[in-house]
């Protein structure tokens, strides 16, 4: 069947699209590739995404969870479009949303113990409303009812797609935020270890948006950072970071690394007097060096790293990532026949299906989840409507 994965990370910079074709059952899943799109936030709708990460009054988050309904289903009728495909084709939709929050860490609360919590807004009601398709939603509050850490969930289709019979691969994931997931060669799901190691474009991002009084969003292709030089101070202090020293399973976002981070990074910048570019430097080589800092939990060897997420783009950042795995390559996922920008949206597309045909698609092992779980809640099609884009 067609499907469409809908994926916004922790960035909030736009939706990806990815519409793809999938065949099998099971781990014996073949997934064809068939559209990518992105559609961009504005400025002021990625402004008020963040802030309603840190700061959002109720009424604001309610207000978002429909405003993103219709930007995610209008993704999804634009990648149909530029495909040729109508609605009709599509079997399911697969949205993972915009997190505004997300607590792994256990809570007690009187009379109930221990709670754990994840928020993801972009209504899946207006999504199948406007597309009319099937859409799975929300995948995450199972896994955490069960445990576990509602994440990352991409290991599952790192292994369905990613495995190698004879290769340790270790696929790094750098979005918003950075996770990696170790595949054995010839290993089974159960062998399948993964995390998030800390920040990936996150800081960055945040760092370039703060330096330019918001006329720019990113280091593009880690220009800015590769003519500064690190700062071994600065360096030596982010990478005491209590997070780096936790152990799996585990899990993160802007609670730990995004405004008061940011702030905590810029006062030391002030106070040592770090050029701009001298400041990018030592994030870029903080973010490398958290995604190194995983072999320590990694059992076994590493053959080649993989790398997809829109960090792939950031230079610098690849250069920090190959120093420290040498002699291990260090690869695109392109060069495997994906597309960097489109795996986590193609993911979340591989979700829906196992969904929607009863196959549980959480790695226990990963989450800290107690059992497997069947992500995501189903919100049906009902009857086929037509939406004309503008």
């Amino acid at each position: 069947m067609k499907a469409i994965g809908l994926m916004s990370g922790t960035s909030g910079d736009g939706v990806d699209a990815a519409l793809v074709q999938i065949r099998g059952t099971g781990h014996g899943l073949r997934v064809t590739p068939l559209a990518f799109r992105t559609a961009p936030y504005t400025a002021a709708l990625r402004h008020r995404i963040l802030a309603a990460a840190t700061r959002g009054t109720v009424s604001e988050i309610c207000h978002l969870n429909a405003v993103l309904g219709e930007w995610f289903a209008k993704a999804a009728l634009r990648v149909m479009g530029q495909a040729g495909v109508k609605s009709s084709d599509v079997q399911v939709i697969g949205s993972h949303g915009q997190t505004v929050h997300h607590c792994p860490t256990p809570r007690r609360e009187p009379g109930l113990g221990l709670i754990r919590s994840t928020l993801q807004i972009a209504e899946p009601a207006v999504i199948a409303e406007r597309t009319g398709i099937t859409t799975v939603a929300d995948f995450r509050p199972r896994d955490l009812a069960a445990g576990g850490q509602g994440a990352p969930l991409t290991p599952y289709v790192h292994y369905l797609l990613l495995r190698d019979p004879r290769r340790a691969r270790l696929i790094v994931n750098l979005g918003g935020i950075s996770n990696v997931t170790y595949l054995p060669a010839s290993g089974n799901l159960k062998s399948v270890r993964a995390f998030d190691t800390g920040p990936g474009n996150m800081v960055l991002d945040a760092l370039v948006h703060h330096l330019t009084r918001g006329r720019q969003s990113l280091d593009r292709d880690g220009r800015r950072a590769a003519k500064g030089k690190v700062d071994a101070r600065l360096l030596a202090t982010l990478l005491t970071h209590p997070f780096l020293r936790r152990e799996p399973p585990k899990s993160t976002g802007r609670e730990e690394f995004g405004e008061t981070f940011l702030a905590r990074v810029l006062a030391l910048s002030r106070k040592w007097r770090l050029a701009p570019e001298d400041l990018l430097a030592t994030c870029s080589l903080f973010t490398a060096m958290a995604v190194g800092n995983a072999r320590r939990w990694v059992k076994g060897p590493v053959d080649e790293v993989i790398v997809a997420g829109g960090g792939v783009r950031n230079r610098t950042v690849m250069a920090d990532l190959a120093a420290i795995f040498e002699p291990a390559p260090v690869r695109p996922v392109e060069e495997l026949g994906w597309k960097s920008q489109a795996f986590e949206a193609t993911a979340f597309a591989v979700l829906a299906y196992q969904t929607i045909h009863g196959e549980c698609a959480n790695v226990p092992a990963v989450t800290g989840a107690a059992h497997p779980v069947l992500l995501g809640t189903i919100v049906p099609g009902g009857e086929r409507r037509r939406t004309q884009l503008r």
